[in-house]
């Protein structure tokens, strides 16, 4: 179905093509990491990453290794951004109490926990390769 001219009125970034469509949604990237950044698990984690990201290349000993061990970071930090849209989301529909919000936060937070124990259990399957 083709854009009208309403979609763009509504939102520009549909018009755009190319390098400029490239160079607007990096802003919209580089924006919406600043939001990330005033949440405090998404900092914590950020500054984590800050010190893991670069202790893969140490840790890793083949290529396959260093790209598990800072994936598993960044996904932590992906599922976290995913998570803060997610709760973002539903405290802008309303701050009342309702059972489908509940279960969009609570799944949202699931999976934070569940790629922090992956990230947790590479890690520690890694040092233990490397140390034990």
């Amino acid at each position: 179905m083709p854009l009208t001219d309403a979609h763009h009125d509504v939102n520009p970034q549909k018009a755009r093509t190319g390098l400029a469509r490239v160079l607007h949604a990096a802003g919209y990237s580089m924006a919406g990491l600043r939001a990330g950044w005033g949440e405090t698990a998404f900092r914590q984690e950020a500054l984590l990453a800050v010190l893991m990201l670069p202790a893969a290349f140490w840790l890793g000993r083949s290529w396959v290794e260093v790209a598990l061990l800072a994936g598993t970071v960044v996904a932590v930090l992906v599922v976290e951004l995913l998570n803060t849209g997610i709760e973002t989301a539903i405290d802008r529909i309303g701050p009342e109490w309702h059972d489908l919000s509940k279960r969009a936060k609570d799944m949202g937070s699931a999976a934070v926990l569940l790629s922090l124990l992956v990230c947790a259990g590479v890690w520690a399957a890694a040092l233990w390769h490397r140390f034990a």
